[in-house]
């Protein structure tokens, strides 16, 4: 290796020390399987942001016993200095490179795939469908998958319902320690974390459009009015929306949100969310970013197709002026604005949803439980243990049942006294 790739190693590394820190409940796990081996002889193949968490999970599965691949799960939100430390020192193929093209993607993809991996670790629904589209052979090998996002659970469903799903997937995302936790308050805290780091705006006084009130809007509204924002909410679930009119927010719909805000933050896990229509009706200044998985919610053609010129405004924003003079600025090219600009989310926040990866993978590897070609919940004691494991890491202490109370919540007789 070159003198700056020893360098970039020993970043990667240091990194990785740091998150780990704020990993208490990963560790936890990691311990106890360097002494059990429960992933012995298995091989994993993983489709996730290769960033310090993601880290700290794979060299967890690979102290277990595990046979790790790992490649990204989008183009931007690689770290180059942790890709180098896996690939270097700490033994973990990676391919991934931060800004690959699409064609280099989906060949880090495949190279996982080549693994012929036992189980599989997905983050978007990458991995599997390019699994079931182009690498249809290795599925008899695949035992089962999981998936970690919102929009992966989404395509998943579909070829679900379409009947061409052929392996078993757990939505990690789904269980309460992952969706509660990751989403609201790594979502909130670390999109707005990407909005700051890539423009150095002010929040405070600003009018910030949350597009989607689900788990991810819900952190990101409560984070932008935590930091001084008029926030607007745009949803299309009415029972969504009327959380967060009951939430304090104002609630409309996009064609008078997109006159408003100063600041459009889209989190829905759909596409075109923001459309030539409502581009052309921002004001001078407008800043666009993309919280949800792909790059695909703001209509980046149609901001194309608008602008007379485009050019770099700072690193990961990019200004396009409209024919009438007015500038608007895409962050991270609509990609994944808390990867794209910055960091993703806080190890803290991670622990949890890893942790929640890690005992799935080891249900799956050590039970081999029979389960249906289905999207499939997270066990419920495993994610009772993720929150259990979290508060003793916290110095939480639980009150405990009495053996009188076990008896009256169990009982149908013992009603009204007295």
């Amino acid at each position: 290796m070159a003198g700056e790739d020893q360098e970039l190693v020993a970043e990667g590394e240091r990194r990785i020390e740091w998150a780990a820190r704020n990993m208490p409940v990963l560790a936890e796990i990691a311990r106890r399987w360097r002494r059990e081996r429960p992933l012995a002889g298995v091989r994993v193949g993983a489709c996730l942001h290769v960033t310090t968490e993601t880290a700290n999970l794979v060299l967890a599965l690979a102290g277990g016993g595990a046979s790790v691949a790992l490649c990204a799960s989008n183009p931007l939100s690689t770290q180059d200095d942790v890709a180098a430390a896996l690939n270097g020192r700490l033994g973990v193929p990676t391919f991934a490179r931060r800004g690959e093209d699409q064609d280099t993607y989906y060949r880090h993809i495949l190279a996982v795939l080549d693994t012929r991996p036992h189980l599989v670790m997905d983050d978007g629904a990458d991995l599997i469908s390019t699994l079931h589209t182009q690498r249809a052979e290795l599925l008899d090998g695949v035992w089962a998958g999981t998936e970690e996002t919102t929009t992966g659970v989404l395509r998943l469903a579909a070829m679900e319902r379409e009947g061409s799903l052929r392996v078993p997937v757990v939505a990690v995302n789904q269980a309460q320690t992952k969706h509660m936790f990751d989403n609201r308050y790594g979502t909130g805290q670390s999109a707005l974390d990407g909005v700051l780091r890539a423009t150095n705006r002010l929040i405070a006084g600003s009018t910030l459009v949350v597009v989607g009130y689900g788990w991810c809007g819900r952190g990101v509204a409560a984070r932008g009015r935590g930091l001084g924002a008029r926030v607007v909410v745009v949803e299309v679930d009415p029972l969504k929306a009327l959380e967060a009119v009951m939430d304090g927010f104002w609630v409309t719909d996009m064609a008078e949100a997109a006159r408003l805000g100063d600041l459009f933050i889209t989190v829905t896990g759909n596409a075109r969310v923001i459309r030539r229509e409502h581009l052309e009706l921002m004001k001078d200044g407008a800043l666009l970013a993309n919280a949800g998985h792909f790059n695909v919610e703001v209509d980046i053609p149609a901001l194309q197709a608008l602008a007379q010129s485009r050019r770099p405004a700072r690193e990961n924003v990019e200004e396009f002026t409209l024919a009438d003079g007015r500038r608007l600025y895409l962050l991270g090219e609509g990609r994944l604005v808390n990867l794209a600009c910055a960091e993703g989310h806080p190890a803290q926040v991670m622990d949890m949803s890893f942790a929640n990866q890690a005992l799935t993978l080891e249900w799956l590897a050590k039970d081999r439980p029979p389960l249906e070609r289905r999207v499939l919940p997270v066990p419920a004691d495993i994610d009772a243990r993720v929150a259990r494991l979290k508060l003793e890491s916290l110095g939480v202490r639980l009150e405990e049942l009495t053996p009188e109370q076990r008896a009256y919540l169990s009982s149908w007789k013992l009603g009204t006294t007295g």
